[in-house]
């Protein structure tokens, strides 16, 4: 294949891989702001606190998404490897995502709903970006070149061997 094509077939890949990110996330951003404007209009929980609140359950929500669906053809040797690093970078983009709200809350006293869902919405923006990133890189890693040449071998060398010889038929 030219190098044009190995391009070409790379950004296709990368492209469908956003684009499935997007769909999760998007979910998940929904899940996000419906939870937080329940609790920030029915409770009295603080904004921030609501905000943490709603960040979590769409990450409980965005993990089986991203493990099932964008990312169902990657390693799933260690999930609790997997598990335990998908946890440290969304607490990260947690941080990111409700330090946004943090600031614009307290920091510059932004706290009408109207505010208060921009700057959660900008926080999340900022925070997918870190996510994305760290996501693909750490969480949900490719399978090795090799490894996955090796699989294919086998699983056909498999078939191979439970089909009855069929040459002489």
């Amino acid at each position: 294949m030219s190098e044009r094509g190995a391009l070409r077939v790379r950004l296709n890949r990368l492209a469908r891989e956003v684009a499935k990110f997007g769909a999760v996330g998007g979910l998940g951003l929904l899940v996000n702001m419906a939870v937080f404007n329940l609790l920030r209009h029915t409770t009295e929980i603080p904004v921030v606190r609501a905000s943490l609140l709603a960040t979590v359950i769409a990450i409980l929500f965005n993990y089986v998404g991203f493990r099932y669906f964008t990312y169902r053809d990657r390693d799933k040797s260690g999930r609790t490897k997997e598990l335990t690093l998908f946890l440290l970078f969304s607490a990260v983009g947690m941080v990111i995502e409700n330090g946004v709200l943090y600031v614009a809350t307290y920091g510059f006293g932004w706290d009408s709903p109207l505010e208060s869902n921009f700057f959660k919405f900008f926080g999340i923006a900022v925070a997918t970006l870190f996510r994305f990133w760290s996501y693909r890189t750490w969480v949900f890693r490719a399978l090795p070149a090799r490894e996955a040449v090796q699989t294919a071998e086998s699983f056909l060398e498999q078939r191979r061997t439970e089909q009855p010889d069929r040459v002489g038929s």
